[in-house]
């Protein structure tokens, strides 16, 4: 038997409740992972919620890291023993879990098993807006909300790397500092300035290429006034709620601008596609580019943990020890 975290209706935190479950049995193509580490993400709030459909009862949980201890049949190039990280569509919040094999990612030595828990979903996030969704080059100017968040933090550091004027909002002098040292040349304070205007003092009229928000409702359609005639505003979450009633004309009137809602579930469909993705990530983290600053906590925490990341309190990636 293994203890995992369950899910029987929708609703706030408390519906996750701790139980004691058989341990899998890898079928054909899979391979059965310890957790050592497992990732908490805003999605496992849309799925614990209701807000994205599951079906009831499950196991939450997009990724996790740990040592595979068994294989499947039809398995090749893992074997028992490899330290690894993987990113599947939910039951993570768990001591182990049967996955794909093509959706396990293998780690180096470098990289902690913590880290490796943290990095896919956000890293992952980072690596499709950055390097596809929108090429970020040298000189690029670009407006990251919630950049002391897992995967803000993330995306200023490797935009910086990549050449980039990162501007990033948070909601806090502490975080401005965590935006700050992550590679944010300017940090807004959004709860105390507008931002529209001081995006047009920091670029001195110029504005943005592009805006990265995972925020949602709460900043739109205020980032499409921070984008250049032809920029990109790419909403890739809501952590505040989803943008209502968009309006398409808007695009026209604000500077023929370019407007998308990529999902990282779409480009990581073909696993191929996934382990390229991942292999530039591990290659950033592996160099030392791009940190994941992480905080730990038992899985017991697990009610506590969704609370304080739905108060927008937590900065960096959280980590569930199962």
């Amino acid at each position: 038997m293994i203890k995992a975290v369950r899910v029987h209706e929708a609703g706030p935190p408390e519906v996750m409740q701790i139980e004691e479950i058989d341990l899998p049995t890898p079928k054909e193509g899979e391979v059965l992972v310890r957790n050592h580490a497992i990732g908490v993400n805003f999605i496992d709030v849309y799925h614990r919620s209701g807000a994205y459909a599951a079906p009831l009862p499950f196991i939450p949980g997009n990724e996790a890291a740990g040592e595979v201890i068994e294989l499947g049949s039809r398995v090749k190039d893992i074997k028992v023993g490899d330290r690894v990280a993987y990113l599947a569509n939910l039951g993570a919040y768990a001591q182990a879990r049967a996955v794909e094999a093509e959706r396990v990612v293998k780690l180096p030595k470098s990289i902690s098993y913590e880290t490796g828990a943290a990095m896919l979903l956000k890293g992952l996030t980072a690596q499709y807006l950055l390097r596809q969704t929108h090429k970020v080059k040298k000189g690029d100017r670009i407006l990251v909300h919630a950049a002391a968040g897992g995967t803000g933090l993330i995306l200023c550091q490797w935009a910086k790397a990549l050449g980039a004027h990162v501007i990033g909002t948070v909601g806090s002098q502490d975080k401005a500092k965590l935006a700050k040292k992550a590679g944010a040349k300017d940090v807004i304070l959004y709860r105390e300035e507008d931002f529209v205007t001081r995006v047009k003092e920091i670029t001195k009229g110029k504005l943005c290429d592009v805006v990265y928000d995972g925020v949602g409702r709460a900043t739109f359609p205020a980032s499409l006034d921070c984008l250049r005639p032809f920029g990109m505003f790419v909403s890739f979450g809501s952590a505040s709620g989803p943008i209502q009633a968009f309006n398409i004309g808007l695009l026209s009137q604000k500077g023929s601008l370019y407007a998308t809602r990529p999902s990282l579930f779409t480009y990581t469909a073909d696993a191929k596609d996934m382990q390229k993705m991942a292999r530039d990530l591990i290659r950033v983290v592996a160099n030392g580019t791009v940190e994941i600053p992480t905080t730990t906590r038992p899985l017991n925490d697990v009610v506590a943990v969704h609370r304080a990341l739905e108060a927008r309190e937590t900065t960096g990636a959280t980590v569930l020890l199962p």
